[in-house]
């Protein structure tokens, strides 16, 4: 596998070893002691997965401390355009975003650590996401940001007017009312 560090510390793509044929493609989507190996510690202990159509937003969302999760994401069917927030006060990307896209085809993942905001949106007809946890879903911690906050200025690849965004995320706060204690 090849990990790919981004301009944010910590934020990693990971594009899995793919052995492809005639009869179609085997990859280890995850393998912990490889994952050691590299210097990826984290214990994942909750698996999701969510369907979407195109133009669904979904996002940014998180869980304070105790309980923030570090995310391992991966798309199953589709395109989507993955989203991580700098949510760390003392990091010196405070408030950056970063973003790639995850498909099918291409079979990338993205690491997410704990002290992140997420989101993505689907690029294609319809997207299967998956994502590994490193700690389980507390709807008591769980919080959330605007996804079109200005400040911000994240792409989401969708045009104007073409966005699916829950009723949930349109309630989020902008970041810089939003509760954080990374």
């Amino acid at each position: 596998m090849e990990i790919i560090k981004t301009n944010i510390e910590g934020l990693l793509v990971i594009q899995p070893r793919v052995f492809a044929d005639a009869r179609g493609f085997f990859f280890e989507s995850y393998n912990e002691k490889m994952y050691r190996e590299n210097g990826i510690d984290i214990r994942f202990c909750q698996d999701n997965q969510s369907k979407s159509g195109y133009g669904v937003i979904r996002g940014l969302h998180y869980q304070l401390n105790p309980h923030s999760q570090s995310k391992l994401v991966s798309v199953i069917r589709g395109a989507v355009w993955d989203v991580a927030v700098d949510l760390r006060k003392n990091s010196p990307t405070f408030g950056q975003w970063y973003g790639v896209e995850l498909t099918e085809d291409n079979h990338t993942q993205f690491l997410i650590p704990q002290g992140f905001a997420h989101g993505f949106s689907v690029l294609s007809e319809m997207a299967v996401f998956s994502y590994k946890c490193d700690d389980f879903y507390n709807p008591t911690l769980e919080r959330g940001i605007m996804f079109n906050d200005p400040a911000l200025a994240i792409d989401w690849k969708i045009p104007a007017g073409k966005e699916n965004i829950s009723d949930k995320d349109m309630k989020h706060p902008l970041f810089a009312d939003a509760e954080m204690n990374f």
